[in-house]
């Protein structure tokens, strides 16, 4: 009997944060791909506990961050903030980036399906790829489920689906890094001795360490690392960071015991760990060796990846989301820019330019803050000369953007400060009333924002009006007299207050032309 065979333009392989991020990019344009998910259910191992950096924001623009259970009415920047676990005064800066949300990795998978469900997405679980091959129009997936075994094609595939990604070998990327075996990681939930925690902060205070906060401040000591926060249903969650030789077992599971002896080497004093309250999921986890690698590249045919298929590394600093959420973000609106037929030439190259780029900076920060975390005289030398270079407001700021992700600047025609940074969400006043940058979009869409009264820019994006909206607004220090932006936020042309008009309608046509067709 034949195989069955199915046709759509976007399969995602992948239903974790990022292919359903990716989903929810395509459904606002108008598509309706297809998710496919290995698992038959959503996962309740414990991995993310929060959102850090430009992501944020960008959740923001889609209506996302409320959902998400943002505690204010819209981000605002965090005081203070860890690189290599030493402090960062963010409240000294001017322009402070960094935005925090604390939601869980289950909770963004919940409200993730639930959009793309809304958008009429096919999100399929239990349906695992088996094998892939391309031609130069489709790719083709074979896929295995309780049914039996299907073929699905696609105009696009785009591999979601994790660091061990069966996209990325199918379709012969390599996935180059480096690997070791020196660096042992533990987590786990668990119940501290209220003797040891101080009733008005929440702080533990340890004996020869004196009292450490809950908001999961790293301590570092000549034995490794420990960070502990508090919970809101009591309990706590712990980490360490031990270097040297893998644990003998390391095969076998996890236990309290394994944390508790854990804890007290790298502080070198007992702390007693009871086992969590309530019903759980329980995060009980040991991680041996680290692996920093990033794709070759980000595409091969008709094959895409994203998030973790192209990129792994360490987990501090909190870069892994707003890393893949942001490929997502970035690829979503240029492929559905594709398939309607109106992307520009070389449009879908600059994913992988764009984000192979980012890719390579938090590939370069995550070990960078790795080997500040490490035990040893000399690493305590090189702590001591870095935080001396941090109490500069200059070089924290450079150290908060590169975190974020602003210190990205994506190539564009426009010399102005802000293009090819991610738009400031600017309080604006406009025809329908009071309005946020952000709310400008939610629809995903090109916007043209005209901060300067000039009718002419209209004019000029007239030929454009299927896909850019113009928008007249005030705003009460505007910092350019137009922004073009584009649907991920990053703003593709701007033109200065004093710049000529003949100037300004010519560089605007450029960028309208460059980027949107």
């Amino acid at each position: 009997m034949a195989m069955e065979r199915e046709s759509t333009d976007v399969v995602i392989v992948g239903g974790g944060p990022v292919g359903l991020l990716l989903a929810c990019e395509l459904g606002l344009a108008g598509l309706r791909p297809v998710v496919l998910e290995r698992l038959p259910a959503p996962s309740a191992q414990i991995k993310a506990n929060g959102l850090a950096g430009q992501v944020v924001r960008f959740l923001d623009h889609r209506g996302l961050y409320e959902r998400f259970g943002g505690a204010t009415d819209v981000p605002r920047p965090v005081p203070g903030y860890l690189f290599g676990a030493l402090p960062l005064n963010l409240g000294a800066l001017e322009d402070n980036p960094m935005t925090v949300l604390p939601v869980t990795q289950q909770r963004i998978e919940q409200v993730l399906a639930e959009r793309a469900r809304e958008l009429g997405v096919d999100i399929r679980r239990g349906h695992e790829v088996t094998d892939l091959r391309q031609s130069e129009e489709r790719a083709t997936v074979e896929i295995r489920c309780a049914d039996g075994v299907y073929e699905l094609s696609a105009r696009h595939l785009v591999g979601c689906d994790g660091g061990k990604s069966t996209v990325r070998k199918l379709a012969g990327i390599d996935f180059p890094g480096t690997v070791g075996r020196d660096l042992v990681s533990r987590a786990a939930y668990a119940t501290l001795p209220p003797s040891m925690l101080v009733p008005e902060t929440g702080e533990l205070d340890v004996f020869g360490h004196g009292r450490i906060s809950p908001v999961f401040t790293f301590t570092r000591t000549q034995h490794g690392i420990f960070a502990f926060a508090a919970l809101p249903d009591g309990n706590h969650r712990l980490l360490t960071l031990e270097w040297g030789a893998p644990p003998e077992g390391e095969e076998t599971a996890m236990t309290l015991d394994d944390m508790r002896d854990s804890v007290c080497r790298v502080l070198d004093t007992e702390v007693p760990l009871a086992p969590p309250s309530g019903p759980g999921p329980h995060m009980l986890r040991r991680l041996v060796g680290r692996n920093t690698r990033l794709a070759e590249r980000y595409s091969s045919g008709r094959v895409f990846l994203a998030g973790d298929s192209a990129h792994v590394h360490s987990a501090v600093g909190g870069p892994g989301l707003n890393l893949g959420l942001q490929d997502a973000a970035n690829l979503g609106w240029k492929l559905a820019a594709h398939l309607q037929g109106w992307a520009p030439p070389g449009l879908l190259d600059t994913y992988h330019a764009e984000r192979h780029a980012a890719g390579r900076r938090v590939f370069m920060h995550t070990q960078a803050q790795t080997a500040l975390m490490a035990p040893g005289p000399e690493v305590t030398a090189l702590r001591e000369l870095f935080g001396e270079l941090l109490h500069s407001t200059d070089n924290v700021q450079r150290v908060a953007d590169l975190l974020t992700g602003d210190d990205l600047r994506y190539e564009t025609t426009s010399a102005h400060p802000l293009a090819g940074r991610f738009a400031p969400d600017l309080a604006l006043e406009t025809g329908g009333g009071a309005a946020r940058l952000s709310e400008l979009m939610r629809a995903a869409r090109p916007v043209l924002l005209d901060l300067g009264a000039d009718p002419s820019l209209a004019q000029t994006a007239v030929d454009w009006k299927d896909r850019v909206d113009v928008v007249a607004a005030r705003c009460p220090q505007p910092p350019a007299a137009a922004l073009l932006i584009r649907p991920d936020g990053y703003v593709a042309w701007a033109a200065a207050p004093d710049e000529p008009s003949g100037r300004v309608q010519d560089g605007l046509r450029t960028a309208l032309a460059g980027w949107f067709g």
